[in-house]
């Protein structure tokens, strides 16, 4: 380097605070603006939570059934699908009995297990005798260390908008996980019609759903 060289970068290292890794390289983020949505979403998402906690039992497993239809036309589950469901928790639709019969029909089943915070989900495979254990917030998970891929992903939603983003809970792990995975499995959203939204503000790390399903009829695909 020359004495003429300058001997400092034109912009100051603390920038890189400002700065956010996408698929496209890097953006830039502000920070006023995220802070105001991280704000929103979290009081977006306790009132959705409220409300799904309000609708009816019977209410909530007529759904659940309706949806299992639904993942049946679209998915016709047989040897070759490895699918990631979920263990219900908090109203979230109870869709253990279609995981059961797409076992039956010859799927692999996978669960996804938080390993620690601000990393990408592992997905374990279940059946219906394998043994069980408590993870994270004390949802059961698979005891098993062996870890499957899916091809398949069913993600519960508590909130969604017409862009087919999803709102969840705010760790970013179904995110973080879908960036890291090498091979981009089929994403489906699945939960209750009282989440719409007509936006979720999505952020430069938000991945949409391939498609969203509330119910018979209620099949929304993510625009091109």
């Amino acid at each position: 380097m020359s004495k003429d060289s300058p001997k400092s970068y034109a912009s100051p290292p603390c920038f890189a605070h400002e700065l956010i890794q996408t698929d496209d390289g890097f953006g830039v983020v502000d920070p006023q603006a995220e802070l105001d949505t991280a704000r929103w979403r979290k009081a977006t998402r306790a009132a959705l939570i409220d409300a799904r906690l309000g609708v009816s039992v019977d209410e909530r497993k007529k759904l659940a059934r309706d949806i299992g239809d639904m993942l049946d036309q679209i998915i016709n589950p047989t040897a070759g699908h490895i699918i990631s469901l979920y263990w219900p928790f908090r109203g979230e639709l109870d869709l253990r009995g279609w995981m059961a019969r797409a076992f039956a029909r010859g799927a692999k089943i996978t669960l996804p297990v938080v390993v620690k915070k601000h990393a990408p989900l592992i997905f374990r495979e279940w059946t219906p005798d394998c043994e069980m254990t408590r993870g994270v917030w004390n949802i059961p998970i698979p005891a098993t260390n062996a870890e499957i891929i899916p091809n398949i992903v069913i993600s519960p939603l508590v909130g969604f908008d017409p862009q087919c983003y999803r709102l969840g809970y705010g760790g970013g792990f179904y995110d973080r996980t879908l960036a890291a995975m090498t091979k981009k499995p089929l994403i489906i959203g699945v939960g209750h019609p009282v989440g719409a939204l007509k936006t979720i503000f999505p952020q430069p790390h938000d991945i949409p759903m391939d498609m969203i399903i509330t119910g018979v009829d209620h099949v929304m695909e993510r625009p091109d």
